[in-house]
């Protein structure tokens, strides 16, 4: 298994894209891998013959040990040992007691689409008896055992009938699982952050009436260019403007709380609720974007931490986060901030509202509530309260917006 970086020293096993004896060709895809903050794809090295998997799915790989091994093609034929991936080691033939390792108890045999229903219904698949061959989950096994109606499969003694045999209904049991991947990395780092950070929230709410209009415009006019345009690019885009007066809400804090670094780029992260758990991609230099070019990365980065493929460099270097809750509902959240960095706002949904105009008329509008954390440490609430303002003012009033970009 390659070092991916980051510090990760092991990855869990997701699917073999191969199985032993197949013929792969250099950078072909061999694995899938779970990190603890991404689905990673490792290719092949080299073109030649996959002899020996280590693993099984749902396994625990280290980095640096062997992760396959491959007879490389055009090697002589009396060759005794194969080329492993980062260690040489012989090939061996499977036997019996390395078949027996591979699917121990424990282990699923499931297709990728029933492990995502799986995850889907909450259930730890390893628990579910398969009626496929081999003991392979179907999927109609994963929802049985979701209604309950799933029971052991029982082998009668000589001379007694399966119907001889009473089955009893289970109550009162539990399940353990190990947790893994994004899911463990975020339980880390959400502890460190409250942890070393002193947060402080501050909500206040925003008219998005004349955003709304204005975004809806765009959308159709863009739609033909295949470029989906949302609110969130203009959440960002403003964002980033007022970055640009409030270079502190764009800072990080060290540990020992001496040093404050003070980024110029503006890489602004969005939080993505996935089947894997939350990732949070960030936006690169938003403050040289335009609206449609940040509308753009949305997209990729959206469909790629949905895909659960997000490349670990978007992972890196955010310097503020986006939470957009509202999508899911609720209007007031206190979100915890992405450590190192120093805010993070939570987005609440879109409500149509009774409000009075500069007439005292009641009309309806368009409210949103904004939830922001920040690092009590170098931000206080005044700071954080003007910058809030500047920024709802670029998003009530989209014209002062297009005005103040560059």
């Amino acid at each position: 298994l390659p070092d991916i970086g980051e510090g990760i020293v092991e990855c869990e096993i997701v699917e073999w894209q191969v199985k032993e004896g197949d013929t792969v060709e250099e950078d072909q895809p061999i694995v899938d891998v779970m990190t603890d903050k991404a689905l990673v794809q490792i290719p092949a090295k080299e073109s030649g013959t996959i002899e020996k998997l280590y693993y099984a799915q749902g396994d625990i790989a280290k980095v640096h040990a062997p992760l396959y091994a491959i007879r490389v093609a055009g090697s002589a034929q009396t060759e005794a040992a194969a080329r492993v991936t980062s260690t040489p080691v012989a090939s061996v033939a499977p036997t019996a007691s390395t078949a027996t390792q591979a699917t121990r108890p424990g282990k699923a045999i499931a297709s990728p689409a029933v492990r995502r229903r799986a995850r889907e219904l909450d259930i730890d698949i390893s628990l579910v008896p398969g009626s496929g061959a081999k003991g392979r989950v179907m999927k109609e096994d994963v929802e049985a055992f979701a209604r309950g109606t799933s029971t052991p499969t029982v082998v009668p003694a000589a001379g007694i009938t399966s119907a001889a045999v009473p089955t009893a209904t289970a109550t009162g049991a539990t399940r353990v699982e190990p947790l893994r991947g994004v899911k463990a990395a975020m339980a880390k780092q959400m502890v460190r952050s409250v942890s070393t950070i002193p947060h402080f929230t501050y909500a206040d709410e925003f008219d998005l009436t004349e955003l709304i209009a204005l975004q809806q415009k765009l959308k159709e006019k863009y739609a033909d260019q295949g470029i989906r345009i949302t609110m969130m690019p203009f959440f960002i885009k403003a964002l980033s403007l007022a970055l640009s007066e409030f270079p502190i809400m764009n800072a990080q804090v060290n540990d020992e709380c001496t040093e404050i670094t003070y980024f110029d780029d503006h890489n602004i992260g969005m939080a993505v609720d996935t089947k894997i758990g939350l990732l949070v991609p960030n936006i690169k230099q938003v403050q040289n974007k335009s609206i449609v070019e940040v509308a753009q990365e949305v997209g990729r980065l959206t469909q790629a931490a949905r895909e659960g493929r997000v490349a670990q460099e978007d992972m890196k270097g955010g310097t503020i986060s986006i939470s957009n809750i509202g999508v899911i509902g609720g209007t007031v959240a206190t979100p915890i901030i992405n450590k190192p960095e120093a805010a993070i706002v939570a987005l609440g949904k879109v409500q149509e509202l009774p409000r009075f105009d500069a007439n005292g008329q009641v009309v309806a509008r368009k409210i949103m509530t904004a939830s922001w954390s920040g690092d009590h440490r170098i931000i206080d609430g005044g700071t954080i309260a003007r910058f809030n303002k500047l920024w709802q003012e670029y998003l009530e009033d989209p014209t002062n917006m297009l005005v103040h970009m560059r």
